[in-house]
């Protein structure tokens, strides 16, 4: 990788900063992960009492949460290319108030089969989020700020995880389960309102003064301004390995949010009211390493590496603190498998913060979104495929006898994954190195 070496970065110099108002833009892209992570992970935090009530076994949770996978996987695939098309304005729109109906809808639900829907409606919403934050990032930050942009947004989905363990058995226990969906649920629509308020394009934005947008377009032009088709984008190495990544280490964060609360419930004995403060731990530890793992790159450029070193230096770094986890199935005391998976957390959203910043280094602004799509819909099939695993686990490898052997076997997983798919990024993005326009035609 070479990133031992202080390359000289080949970004030109940009005017000083002038005004501030496209952090306003960051913070609506940090709320925005932050609702939709707190309505993903309402019904995770009520699994074991829902498993309870409606006579369910960890397999049919399974299955239930396996709908937003699908759901995941088909909105990536096209929301991308519907964002290139509709802009993040109506973009997020669109998603936003798909995912809040849908998480409030849980309220209604009674069944397998009523959950099921509603998580694929979920999926579908929520599906919209990354590839507009990743887009709207791309318009509205010059490339060096970018890294750090995104590991600020990410860290809203920490805040989401971390709120939702909190917030929920409060909900549960006063009102009902039904009350956690729907206060979640309708936390989505007060954002909206902000959004339509405040959102414009740099072009087209009157809060933007002339020195921040001659600083946000200092960038040089970019070789390939065109839209580029899928057919085009999947011949692409560069898609590819973006791609990879987002299979191998989506599994493993995916898994996290959907069976940590039963692992605790099942290994521990917690019930929802006790693991509020792990939860809280891990998320607040992975929001640090959101933040930390954009700055690291962002540290490195400014220090004169270039971006392929620096990008791949932090997404070393993460991917080394990710193996520790390995053994969070074996050890007996609850604390330290919350420190285990609090590290492995971090990691998680310091790679994501870098990878997904890879995607703007090497793709124009009109193809960030469909590729931020394309690895969206790969990561949910690597959700998937790690989902129909641990059902086949708790259906014959734990058949008559307790689950402490699927979750040591998951964990494993967790911590090798980050590695392979930094190595398979590597081999086929070496440079990181921009699409030209010969490669596009």
């Amino acid at each position: 990788m070479n990133s031992n070496s202080p390359v000289r970065s080949s970004l030109p110099a940009t005017p000083a900063k002038r005004g501030f108002f496209r952090w306003s833009i960051c913070a609506m892209l940090f709320f925005a992960l932050t609702i939709n992570y707190l309505d993903r992970f309402v019904l995770g935090i009520l699994s074991p009492e829902l498993i309870k009530k409606f006579g369910w076994t960890p397999a049919d949770y399974t299955d239930i949460v396996f709908c937003f996978e699908i759901a995941y996987a088909i909105g990536l695939a096209s929301f991308g290319r519907l964002l290139d098309w509709l802009g993040t304005r109506r973009g997020f729109v669109l998603s936003i108030v798909t995912w809040s109906l849908a998480a409030a809808g849980h309220a209604l639900m009674s069944t397998i089969a009523g959950f099921g829907f509603m998580r694929f409606l979920l999926g579908l919403g929520e599906s919209g989020v990354f590839p507009a934050a990743v887009k709207t990032t791309a318009e509205w930050f010059p490339r060096k700020e970018r890294a750090l942009v995104a590991g600020i947004f990410n860290s809203g989905s920490n805040v989401g995880a971390i709120t939702a363990p909190l917030l929920v058995p409060w909900l549960f226990v006063q009102f009902g389960w039904q009350c956690a969906f729907l206060v979640t649920g309708a936390a989505g629509f007060v954002w909206l309102a902000v959004w339509l308020l405040l959102y414009q394009t740099p072009a087209k934005s009157k809060r933007l003064s002339p020195d921040e947008r001659a600083y946000i377009e200092s960038d040089p032009p970019e070789p390939v301004s065109k839209k580029i088709p899928w057919l085009v984008l999947l011949r692409l190495k560069q898609t590819w390995a973006f791609i990879v990544a987002k299979f191998m280490t989506d599994a493993a964060w995916r898994w996290y949010f959907y069976l940590l609360p039963l692992f605790f419930n099942q290994k521990f004995n917690l019930s929802i009211t006790e693991f509020g403060l792990h939860f809280v731990i891990i998320y607040v530890t992975a929001d640090l390493g959101s933040i930390g793992g954009g700055y690291i790159s962002t540290f490195l450029l400014g220090r004169g590496w270039s971006v392929n070193a620096s990008r791949k230096t932090a997404l070393l770094a993460c991917s080394l603190c990710t193996v520790p986890v390995a053994f969070a199935g074996v050890v007996a005391n609850e604390w330290v498998a919350v420190g285990l998976v609090a590290l492995a957390a971090a990691a998680h959203q310091g790679f994501s913060s870098n990878i997904f910043t890879t995607v703007s280094d090497m793709f124009p602004k009109s193809a960030v979104a469909s590729v931020v799509g394309l690895g969206g819909t790969a990561g949910a099939f690597g959700a998937m495929t790690l989902l129909w695993v641990t059902k086949w686990l708790f259906q014959n490898v734990a058949a008559g006898a307790d689950n402490n052997s699927v979750y040591r076997t998951l964990f494993i997983i967790a911590g090798s994954c980050y590695l392979v798919s930094l190595a398979l990024f590597h081999i086929l993005a070496p440079r990181l190195k921009p699409v030209s326009p010969g490669e596009v035609g």
